[in-house]
Order: structure tokens, then sequence, then C-alpha cells
């Protein structure tokens, strides 16, 4: 899940900065190697159309390119069941369906299974992102109707189609730098997406603040956002996880991605940037054997909704009791079932 968001500087044993760099870039193009060829034995074992119970390739090819997703129908599904539907964006060096997969990362499957929804993973192509990363950061990829933001939205469209899908229950939860296009596709297409997950991500054109936080504000970025929504502005739920010991997206990225958040649902509210900053509820949970954290809610009353969640001891890492792969942690909370509690009670209104 290594990111293509800023990498906090400092040095470590052994040696420095840069050797860090140098070693997370190996292991990033490893693994992406062997996601490859996860991906090419996973398309070998998938159903033919839509079916209960099964997994099924699919793609989407546009005038922006091509993009290669899997579905996963629970048992329940039916063409005449409307469910809702979870679409899971992996990090770098990941697939969504491959080894080293946001599938079991997540193990959003168990859960649809028990639920009852449909969960979609878009994987990365190696010919945009030669570390399977995707390019959040990039301007190209910031708009509606461009790149992979029109990419991912195209196959959202075709599954809810094929598959008989609620419209107005998509949700979609990215990590690292999958988390920035989740965020993206919140402000691109607010009125196909209900929900946003970011677990180790960053604000919406946060680019232009890359190498100085302070030229550039979440009041500065909001107000781009919120032109980027145009017409279809709306507060978009969200939910925002940050491990406190993650050295490759440090907790000052969470914090400015729930503050251009607050700020984008006041401008949509009132039209005014000033909002206020006071959360709704602070709880600290300390669960036995496990990381500590801090859920902070802010819930204004006609504006955007945002849970933040702040977890004490957990790096760069998605955490589930079930979860693996190379960027997970067990310890930390359930995220896949708190996204998705969230979710469920947030449709798109």
């Amino acid at each position: 899940m290594s990111s293509d968001l800023p990498v906090a500087d400092g040095n470590g044993p052994g040696g420095g900065t840069d050797r860090r760099r140098l070693v997370r870039l190996v292991a990033v193009v490893a693994v992406a190697v062997l996601a490859l060829a996860g991906i090419v034995a996973a398309g070998t074992a998938t159903s033919r159309g839509p079916a209960a119970g099964a997994d099924r390739l699919g793609s989407y090819s546009s005038s922006e390119g091509r993009l290669m997703y899997q579905v996963h129908a629970p048992p329940s599904w039916r063409p005449d069941r409307p469910m809702p539907v979870m679409v899971a964006i992996h990090g770098c060096g990941m697939t969504g369906y491959g080894l080293n997969s946001m599938k079991s990362m997540t193990r959003f499957d168990d859960l649809a299974d028990r639920a009852g929804f449909l969960v979609v993973y878009p994987t990365q192509s190696l010919l945009r992102n030669g570390y399977l990363c995707w390019n959040s950061l990039s301007p190209d990829h910031q708009e509606r109707g461009r790149g992979e933001p029109e990419l991912i939205a195209g196959a959202i469209r075709q599954v809810v189609d094929e598959y008989g899908a609620d419209p107005t229950r998509v949700h979609v939860a990215g990590a690292s730098s999958g988390a920035g296009t989740a965020v993206i596709l919140g402000i691109t297409y607010p009125d196909l997406v209900a929900t946003v997950t970011s677990v180790a991500g960053g604000e919406y054109r946060f680019h232009l603040a890359e190498h100085d936080l302070d030229a550039v504000t979440p009041v500065d970025t909001a107000q781009l956002a919120l032109e980027e929504m145009g017409p279809r502005a709306r507060p978009v739920p969200m939910i925002v996880v940050q491990g406190d010991q993650d050295e490759v997206v440090p907790p000052i990225m969470a914090e400015r991605l729930v503050h251009q958040w607050l700020v984008l649902g006041s401008l949509i509210a009132t039209g005014r940037p000033e909002v206020d900053t006071t959360p709704h509820d602070v709880e600290r949970v300390e669960p036995p054997g496990a990381h500590p954290y801090t859920r902070t809610s802010h819930r204004v009353p006609g504006q955007t909704t945002v849970d933040s969640y702040l977890v004490e001891g957990m790096g760069h890492t998605w955490s589930g009791p079930r979860a693996s792969g190379t960027f997970t942690d067990r310890a930390g909370p359930d995220l896949s079932t708190i996204v998705w509690e969230f979710a469920s009670q947030r449709p798109l209104r």
C-alpha cells in the first residue's frame, strides 16, 4: 500500500531516508510483479455472467482507456433484488483481486455474504502506473470525465446495470493512493458515490500543497473541490482512518482531509468557508490486546458527516482481524465492518 503521497522525513536505523525509500521501491516492484501474476491467475476461474455466490471478471473501456475489475456477488444476490455496492480501491504495489490484493486485505467478501451487498475490486494497470499506484496526485486524474475517475465511474455504472444494483447505495473505500482516488470520486461523481472512506489518504488537489503545506490550505482546496462538483454539489459522508505511526502518509494528511471536507460541507450549505470544527462526539476505545484508537465524529445538520479514526501504534496499513497481505495489521480495528456500518446507513439522497 506504499503511496505516491509524501513520505515523512527522518533517518532510520542503519541508513537514512534515501535507503528506506530504495528498499521500499524494490519491495513495491517485487510485489507488483507478483501481483500481475495474480491478476492473470485470478482471471482463469471466474464465471461468465452474474451469478449468486460467484466472482466474475469485468472490464470497462472508453476513450480514457481500459479498466479491469472483479465483482463478488453474495449468495443472496438476485437480479430483481437491488443490492448496495462497495467499491474497494487498492494502494500501490497491490491489485484489486490478485496476489497481495484489496480483496484479501479487506475481506469485504465475507462481510458481503453476511450483510448482502456487491463488492467491486478495480485493478490498476501497469501501463498507467509501473508501481500499480492510482495516479491520485496527477491533475490528469482529478476531473470528471477524465482519466481514472472516469474509468472507475464507468465500471461502477456498468456493474449497477448488469447486476441490477441500487444506484443510490454505491460506496467507495480506498487505501493509500486508492484512498486519494476514492476522495477524488467523491468530488467528481457526487451524484454516483453515496459515501467515501479514506484509509491513509489525503485531500482533493493535495498536489498543490505537496511542497508547502502553509501555501495552500484545506480551505483553498475545498473551494477547488466545490468548483469541480459544480451543479452536482452535495455533502458526501466520509470516514477518515489514519495510523499515528504511518511514516508514508503522516497524520497531518488526515487532519487536512477532515478540515477540507468540513469546509466543503459549509460551502455547500451556506456558501461560506467558516466552519465550527468542534466535534459532535469523541470516543477513545481500548480493545484488550489490540491497538487503542480514537473516533472523532463531526455531524453537522445539513452539512457533511465525517467520522475520523486515529489508531495508535498503526502504520501504513489496513486493519482487521482476518486481513492478509503485505500492508495489513490485525491488531487494529475491524475497518471493513466499521466502513460498512457507516455506509449502510447513508444512501445517496
